[in-house]
């Protein structure tokens, strides 16, 4: 009897061990679970958070940190500096307000004066009856708008021959006088006419369908296709020349920038019209005074594309995280710390208001906008000065806030995560830009140069064909560089058609924008005293790091 009871005890004990640790299992389970969901609905709360803050927020950095996080922003490049070290903060100076700004921005305007007059017989005096003598004026200025107009300019080229040779001989000799040749031949396109079509399309947005219109309402019809052949064979007739010259320019430069943005060809052989092709640009940097920025049409993002338009190009090339940048050879490669600034501003929306100030993000932003603030004030430097500081005050900033990023601990799909794992994983082209002064933090001249083709592209939607697509790329690259050197862009595109077909082989160099042909009719017109007081800020800035540095020993 006693037996059979033990017997029934351990097998309850043993069906109840058996229970619990089911349970157990069950529950450890269930909490793995649980904590999964969490993390996932915590990953979509913050694609969420984003998601409004791109549709609804701004896209600008100001403003996005508390003003007290503003405010101590840069106390760490203060704790960290030496003693002895250059004060980048007691540099200071205000901008005054100038007077007479509207006079000097109305300068290069022509002025037409209006007169009004009382009529002689209303020259009397309201008192005494008597005669009134005019004793000055009262003025005012207004802006005057005159449309443009549309008219025919009909080529007529004198032929003469010999009334002798006429009555005389048996052969009539024909001499005819000088006429410019056109740029396309038998049609009615002039360099005035393109250089407005290039202007409307690439410089301020407007589809060759709305330009359409617009010359239809100056009386003229004009269609599409027209206007696009006739983009096209200036492109490759008379732009492409310089644009190659402008290449091999670019080439012997030391210092380039690289970027990519898609665009969307029709009719493209074998491929469906909605892939994605490229429009890849490169340009030069802000160490040279003579800009060039060219785009390059390729069907494809393929690293084979930047490896052949950068043959022979041998130095630094800032471009963003894209791997196919990093495989060039003989080239350095210097990555953007905008683009690791981006991903922990994207981590810093996401974080609920009230506990945004002590976040990672927000300290990540701090650490990184110390460097740009630094970089900022030894903007006026020479690259050598420039770079012996940077080893000096940046460097050891930047290593620290690698190794402090090393120290975090956030879920990899996370917005933070993500932040930390890019930086992490750009680290060895983000520390390039200490090798060289001439280096920048940032990739944002090559981002800046690729939003007019952006602005662009949201109303010309695509190009239509091939050929479109490397003439835009032309025609962007001309554009583009004649504004980076202070040009108007229709006056130098008509300029360049008026002159190239009639140009003798070898006069390149000279119409390159900066060249010596180049009119002055065709430059920006820049203020005396506005060149003046950036010149005097500039050396204000300059000679006070000289000073700190040479007094210092820095």
């Amino acid at each position: 009897m006693l037996k059979t009871l033990d017997f029934e005890r351990d097998s309850r004990y043993n069906i109840c061990m058996a229970n619990n640790e089911k349970w157990t299992e069950i529950v450890a389970e269930k909490d793995a679970r649980i904590a999964e969901l969490e993390a996932l609905v915590k990953f979509y709360e913050e694609q969420f958070r984003l998601s409004k803050q791109r549709q609804f927020g701004a896209s600008s950095e100001k403003g996005l940190l508390p003003e007290q996080f503003r405010l101590d922003l840069f106390n760490e490049a203060e704790n960290t500096t030496a003693p002895n070290a250059l004060e980048i903060e007691e540099i200071t100076y205000k901008r005054k307000k100038r007077t007479g700004k509207r006079e000097d921005d109305l300068s290069s305007l022509p002025v037409e004066i209006v007169e009004h007059k009382l009529p002689e017989d209303a020259r009397s005096c309201p008192e005494c009856d008597g005669n009134l003598h005019q004793m000055g004026y009262d003025t005012r200025k207004e802006l005057k708008i005159i449309p443009a107009s549309v008219k025919v300019v009909e080529h007529r080229r004198a032929v003469y021959s010999c009334r002798n040779c006429e009555k005389n001989s048996v052969s009539v000799p024909i001499v005819k006088a000088v006429m410019p040749e056109p740029i396309i031949k038998g049609s009615l396109a002039s360099p005035s006419a393109v250089a407005h079509i290039m202007t409307q399309k690439y410089v301020m947005h407007a589809p060759l369908y709305r330009q359409s219109k617009d010359w239809e309402r100056r009386g003229v019809k004009l269609s599409r296709q027209t206007m696009a052949n006739w983009v096209i064979r200036c492109s490759e007739d008379w732009l492409r020349p310089l644009y190659d010259r402008m290449r091999k320019e670019l080439k012997s430069r030391k210092v380039l920038h690289a970027d990519e943005s898609r665009i969307q060809v029709l009719k493209e052989p074998g491929r469906a019209p909605t892939t994605d092709s490229f429009m890849w640009l490169y340009r030069t940097s802000g160490d040279t005074t003579q800009q060039i920025v060219l785009f390059d049409y390729q069907p494809s993002r393929s690293g084979e594309h930047p490896k052949r338009f950068l043959t022979d190009f041998k130095g630094i090339l800032h471009a963003d995280g894209y791997q196919c940048y990093h495989s060039l050879p003989e080239i350095t490669v210097v990555g953007c710390f905008v683009h690791a600034r981006r991903r922990f501003k994207d981590a810093f929306k996401v974080i609920p208001a009230n506990e945004r100030l002590g976040s990672a993000a927000a300290e990540a932003l701090r650490q990184i906008g110390v460097l740009f603030h630094l970089e900022e004030q030894w903007e006026p430097l020479r690259p050598e000065e420039r770079y012996r500081l940077r080893l000096k005050e940046s460097k050891p900033l930047a290593e620290k806030f690698f190794n402090w990023l090393e120290t975090l601990m956030f879920l990899p799909k996370s917005a933070m995560g993500t932040a930390i794992q890019y930086a992490l994983n750009q680290r060895e082209w983000l520390m390039n830009v200490y090798l060289d002064g001439r280096a920048e933090m940032s990739n944002n001249k090559a981002e800046n140069a690729l939003r007019p083709l952006a602005q662009g592209r949201r109303n010309w939607l695509f190009a239509d064909t091939v050929k479109g697509a490397e003439a835009s790329a032309i025609a962007y690259s001309v554009i583009e560089t004649s504004k980076a050197n202070g040009l108007k862009p229709f006056e130098y595109l008509e300029f360049l058609l008026e002159t190239l077909p009639d140009a003798p082989t070898g006069s390149l160099d000279s119409l390159l924008p900066w060249g010596d042909a180049v009119p002055e009719s065709c430059r920006m017109p820049v203020q005396e005293k506005e060149v003046t007081d950036a010149k005097e800020e500039r050396d204000k800035v300059y000679d006070g790091f000289c000073a700190g540095i040479f007094e210092r020993g820095a």
